[in-house]
């Protein structure tokens, strides 16, 4: 890995941790990722006449993963509403490695050695530290809680665990989309034309979405939040077209290890940002998590 595909993976995690807490920081979900979607789009709608066509092989791969990316906002949506930043940010990008190293190891026989062990524990470790830390203390937590009691749905212990559970399941559907974006912005020949693509086709799904649930009064809901929200969008697309075109330049393991540093700025985020308890804690296990990941993916 060179020092400019370094920078931009690095650069890649800042933005991607930066435009998730802007979405997080929208208090109405579905405004916020209807804003991200469509800035993404458009973005996306701006790059055409800059690319060719992706390659005929690619477009399996664009359509399983703008499924998937779909599949992975609303599970984000849903982790953000429930949890803290702080707290569901490492847990969803930490999930992906660590789950995809034990699979391979149980279902397929890819028995890590002494050094990835050692990194699965470290990342394992760093993931509960994340999970249990202020697990009580949330202030969304505690506030959906409170409002699960009134109705009925389990009282204050439910949708902490609802949070945990949408998170590891953002993590799973992370891992998805990796694999198939690896193997597929490869197919493209050409970066930018399947970064373009895959923003078209991502990023108009949820936006229908709002339009059919909220209906005329979508636009004056939108109003408010506009800037913000397409900021966000603008950051997403550029997260990841910096991390598809390093996965052109470089091995895919060390730039996934490398991307995870975003963790522990999403931490950060949280403990800096959005003032969430818990914030020094979770920012080392972030660390922990971080550096464990690092030895799973490149230790061999």
């Amino acid at each position: 890995m060179t020092p400019l595909v370094a920078a931009a993976v690095l650069i890649a995690a800042v933005t991607h941790a930066s435009w998730n807490a802007i979405a997080h920081g929208i208090r109405d979900q579905l405004l916020a990722f209807t804003l991200v979607g469509g800035g993404g789009a458009i973005c996306g709608l701006a790059l055409l006449p800059f690319a060719p066509l992706p390659a005929a092989d690619a477009w399996p791969y664009l359509l399983a993963s703008a499924a998937i990316h779909v599949v992975y906002q609303l599970l984000l949506m849903r982790s953000f509403h429930l949890g803290d930043f702080g707290q569901m940010y490492p847990i969803a990008r930490g999930t992906a490695p660590l789950v995809v190293t034990v699979a391979a190891a149980v279902f397929v026989g890819e028995r890590p050695d002494r050094w990835q062990g050692a990194g699965i524990a470290l990342a394992s470790a760093g993931l509960v530290g994340v999970a249990l830390w202020g697990i009580r203390g949330s202030r969304h937590t505690e506030r959906d809680g409170k409002r699960a009691g009134r109705e009925g749905n389990g009282g204050n212990g439910a949708p902490q665990w609802l949070a945990l559970t949408a998170a590891i399941a953002t993590g799973l559907s992370i891992a998805a989309y990796t694999v198939v974006d690896g193997l597929g912005v490869r197919a493209s020949g050409s970066p930018l034309a399947y970064i373009a693509w895959l923003m078209i086709l991502e990023g108009f799904a949820i936006p229908v979405c709002a339009l059919a649930i909220r209906r005329g009064a979508l636009l004056g809901q939108l109003r408010p939040v506009a800037a913000r929200g397409l900021l966000g969008g603008l950051l997403s697309v550029a997260a990841y077209g910096l991390v598809l075109w390093a996965q052109t330049r470089a091995e895919l393991a060390p730039i996934a290890a490398l991307r995870e540093s975003s963790i522990i700025v999403g931490a950060a985020i949280g403990a800096l940002f959005f003032k969430e308890g818990f914030g020094g804690p979770r920012i080392a296990a972030a660390g922990l998590m971080v550096a464990g990941i690092g030895l799973m993916l490149h230790a061999g």
